[in-house]
């Protein structure tokens, strides 16, 4: 498996690079935000790890024109920028998930897993659909209406969990052990902001509506 880490610190990117390579991972370095930008863009990468306070050019913007050209790749923030503002403004961007430094390498490495499991557990030819809404499993793509949407890999695990749970409310903890299967402050509101994005892509401009919100009890996938 082959990561990309972008990173300006010497000292956290060898302990980063260090850390994985004892784990059998294949790493990438980069220490700008420029060159990191082109190595995500030139070379396929199983998972970007991205600092937001990067030389050159900051994480963040970096994290934007990567997803405008990779739909799919799992792109994992990774800063001492830790309250609840940063942390909306990288899942914005379109980062999958966000570790705050000082931070546990086994908490890293176990991010690290949950972000990339079911993109190797191997291919599955399963296409999901409810009204209008299409989602293949095997070519990790979705549109509604025939129209493509674009969705990080944070997103398209999301969507996949409520297909599969489509007429069922799923409970806020619920998402949090199946979609993100790691450790996860329940307090935190980006389940919230992940169903918003969804929203956003997959109903806002269509109809019927179909993501749904059961107050105190969670969300639901259905027509109507």
């Amino acid at each position: 498996m082959k990561i990309l880490v972008v990173e300006d610190e010497p000292k956290v990117a060898a302990f980063i690079k260090k850390g994985l390579e004892e784990q059998a991972y294949e790493v990438d370095q980069a220490y700008d935000g420029f060159y990191g930008r082109r190595l995500a863009l030139e070379n396929e990468y199983d998972l970007i790890i991205l600092d937001v306070i990067l030389p050159q050019q900051n994480g963040l913007e970096v994290c934007k024109q990567i997803r405008e050209n990779n739909a799919v790749v799992p792109i994992l923030m990774l800063t001492a920028l830790g309250n609840t503002e940063d942390k909306i403004r990288g899942l914005d961007s379109g980062a999958d998930d966000y570790l705050v430094k000082p931070f546990v390498f086994q908490e890293l490495l176990a991010r690290i897993r949950a972000l990339t499991r079911r993109t190797h557990d191997g291919p599955r030819n399963e296409v999901l659909r409810i009204a209008d809404l299409e989602l293949d499993l095997a070519k990790k793509t979705v549109n509604r209406s025939n129209v493509p949407i674009n969705l990080t890999a944070r997103e398209f695990a999301l969507l996949h969990y409520l297909m599969r749970n489509k007429e069922r409310v799923v409970s806020r903890v619920d998402i949090i052990e199946q979609v993100w299967e790691t450790s996860f402050d329940t307090g935190s509101n980006v389940i919230d902001v992940y169903i918003n994005f969804l929203r956003k892509k997959i109903d806002k401009d269509f109809s019927p509506k179909l993501i749904h919100t059961l107050v105190g009890m969670g969300y639901v996938l259905r027509e109507g």
